[in-house]
């Protein structure tokens, strides 16, 4: 069993981080919790049985990964799990808000795996989840920023496996579906939400049951149905399947 002595979760006040932090916590693992909601981040830290440290930042700024690092120091695992979608046609969205998502799901992604790595490659172990999303293995009408940037952490995680494992350093990006957190809050609707969801206790034990394994994937998609779907859209042509992922999120173009 992968058992980090200490685990950096971003994203760490809703959602896939709270059960995180729950998760690993039950492995014996301290914590630290990142976020910008601070009264989130202290609430989950009181109700957790092991030693935590509480970090507030907004990690859409510049260069946050560092600042992250300086404020935490080195840790045995690296979760990063902040990031948000939108939802409709790209010139119908602010630009402000678009330049945001890109800056929390690939460069906050870079800048964090950049500072945090080295430590690990020195100790000769560690781990990095990246969070990406079923939303990476294909292009989406209605979600197409969102996609992309995922698309990104997908194939930034796999080259960083590639990279990294002959250190003794695990990196895999976790593919959930959709998920029953508040994403879809954040997102605006409820259309983006393709197939069964699954609950944020599953996705976060794929995760977990991926650094568990001696050689941990360069990717894994949670839910046997997800990974399907996943696997099939290799078998279909980028004309036909990027309109019919925009149908299945409710965006008719």
């Amino acid at each position: 069993m992968f058992t980090p002595k200490r685990s950096l979760i971003t994203g760490a006040s809703a959602g896939l981080g709270v059960e995180f932090a729950r998760q690993l916590a039950a492995r014996g693992s301290d914590l630290v919790l990142a976020a910008r909601r601070t009264d989130r981040l202290e609430a989950l830290a009181a109700s957790l049985d092991v030693d935590v440290q509480v970090v507030t930042i907004d990690l859409a700024l510049p260069e946050a990964g560092s600042r992250l690092f300086d404020a935490a120091g080195p840790v045995d695992l690296l979760v990063n799990n902040a990031g948000f979608g939108t939802h409709g046609a790209l010139v119908d969205e602010a630009p402000e808000r678009l330049a945001q998502e890109v800056a929390l799901n690939v460069a906050a992604v870079v800048d964090a795996t950049r500072a945090f790595l080295p430590p690990m490659i020195a100790a000769g172990s560690g781990g990095i989840v990246n969070v990406a999303s079923t939303a990476a293995f294909q292009p989406i009408p209605g979600m197409a920023v969102y996609g992309a940037s995922k698309s990104f952490v997908l194939s930034f995680s796999e080259a960083m496996w590639a990279e990294a494992r002959k250190h003794g350093v695990k990196i895999t990006a976790l593919a959930p579906g959709a998920t029953a957190t508040e994403f879809f809050d954040v997102v605006g609707t409820d259309q983006a939400a393709v197939g069964r969801q699954q609950t944020a206790q599953q996705v976060v034990a794929t995760a977990l049951r991926a650094l568990d394994r001696r050689s941990t994937p360069p990717h894994v998609v949670s839910g046997a149905a997800n990974a399907v779907a996943a696997w099939g859209t290799r078998l279909v042509p980028k004309r036909l399947l990027a309109p019919m992922a925009g149908r299945l999120i409710g965006f008719e173009g």
